[in-house]
């Protein structure tokens, strides 16, 4: 944990932003098998690898409307009370991303204008098992909500008992979805881009997962099937200069190292001091944390850099492109314009990392693996598709027309340019 990078020269810069290697040999053979089986047999090949994975197979693959109500019986009430809060911040920031319809006169007669319409059948796909992530499901069904999505379908695997966290059904209850499928890994994947017996295949499929979803997303996407985005393991980058506070830098590290042990965290510096101090802070609370060996693991993928010159500080960041970027600084909010690729910006020393996750309101399901440099998070753009329209009158036809002509022509598309000539010629008539 000790070891620091001293102002690197650019040539070292492509090794430095590699992220961490994830065996896959034999991967995608493996989820092509498990995919072929569910196109084939549906909701039987659900069912075995339901059994093969976890340990037992659902005799129903759907959730009950019942069970989605009984849950918030033995759900926390304070839990309810922050999952609520975050409902709402969530649905505020979100909503503010519809956009209105905009008629453009491109020239006197010819309007023209885009229209958000939804995506009719998505699929959310909530990771689940030993780590129920309940936040993914306000994070993902909430813009899929608001743009206006009919059909939503959960897909999500059940715990150890065979069941479903009750937090994520709560959040499905108090969100008004019913459709919750009851399966995870690359068979649920496979299940929502092709159907089952029971399940309708939708038009695109969101959500986080391990290696095997990840691939799934992949493969079906390579087959024509949308998909948010190919999300892997977790990352942070955090710009700390003598303002910072180390404690919480040290804090945010250790939170995101906790995701797993392929997750990676990098610190950059402008001195080595800060770095040294944040260190002190980190074996400080490491040792409380339950997490702990996870969060070793996935130290061992670590970068704390010492770039003195900011300029060239934010440069490597930029070319890192990380999925979660913390400006720990008194001057973030100027620092701020520095930055061109990033999933999800934090300023600020009391901006932590954790209140993204959970409940400022943005968006959690970010790009990873560098994908920020062309990729957005998900939002409510990602649950509409846009249509252009344009109306065109006599004015617009005439003030238009000869400049078509003349263009098709060049290109030796004869019938287009008579497209517009049989109607410039009617209207002389």
């Amino acid at each position: 944990m000790n070891t620091l990078i001293i102002n690197p020269p650019q040539l070292q810069w492509p090794e430095l932003i590699k992220r961490p290697l994830v065996n896959n040999e034999n991967l995608e053979q493996t989820v092509s098998e498990i995919i072929n089986n569910v196109k084939q047999t549906g909701d039987e090949a659900i069912k075995k690898y339901s059994l093969q994975f976890h340990g037992f197979a659902p005799d129903n693959l759907w959730i009950t409307k019942d069970e989605i109500k009984n849950a918030s019986k033995s759900l926390d009430k304070n839990l309810k009370k922050a999952i609520h809060l975050a409902k709402d911040n969530i649905e505020k920031f979100h909503q503010s991303q519809i956009e209105k319809v905009k008629k453009i006169t491109t020239l006197p007669g010819v309007t023209c204008w885009r229209k958000n319409v939804p995506i009719e059948k998505v699929g959310l796909y909530i990771p689940g098992g030993s780590a129920p992530l309940f936040s993914t499901l306000l994070m993902l069904a909430i813009p899929a909500k608001i743009a206006g999505c009919k059909n939503i379908i959960v897909t999500t695997p059940a715990q150890i008992d065979g069941k479903i966290s009750n937090a994520i059904l709560y959040v499905a209850d108090i969100l008004r979805i019913d459709k919750i499928y009851k399966s995870g890994g690359a068979q649920a994947i496979a299940a929502l881009a092709y159907g089952t017996q029971t399940l309708e295949k939708v038009y695109k499929i969101f959500g986080p997962g391990n290696q095997y979803v990840t691939c799934a997303k992949k493969l079906v996407n390579a087959n024509g099937i949308a998909i948010d985005m190919l999300a892997g393991p977790s990352e942070l980058a955090v710009y700390a200069d003598d303002t910072c506070v180390p404690e919480f830098v040290a804090a945010d590290l250790l939170s995101q190292a906790e995701h797993g042990s392929d997750s990676q965290v990098v610190l950059i510096a402008p001195y080595k001091k800060i770095i040294e101090k944040i260190i002190d802070a980190i074996h400080q609370q490491l040792p409380l944390l339950s997490r702990k060996n996870i969060i070793e693991q996935s130290f061992l993928n670590r970068r704390f850099i010492v770039i003195k010159k900011k300029e060239e500080a934010f440069e490597f960041l930029n070319e890192y492109a990380p999925e979660h970027l913390i400006i720990a600084s008194k001057k973030a909010y100027r620092h701020g314009r520095y930055i061109t690729n990033a999933g999800s910006v934090f300023l600020g020393n009391l901006s932590a990392e954790s209140a993204g996750d959970y409940a400022s309101g943005t968006n959690h399901s970010l790009p990873t693996n560098g994908y920020a440099k062309t990729h957005s998070g998900v939002s409510v753009d990602s649950f509409v598709k846009k249509i252009a329209f344009q109306k065109i009158n006599k004015k617009g036809i005439k003030n238009i027309g000869n400049a078509v002509e003349v263009m098709a022509e060049a290109e030796g598309l004869e019938a287009h340019k008579n497209a517009i000539s049989i109607r410039l010629k009617q209207m002389k008539n």
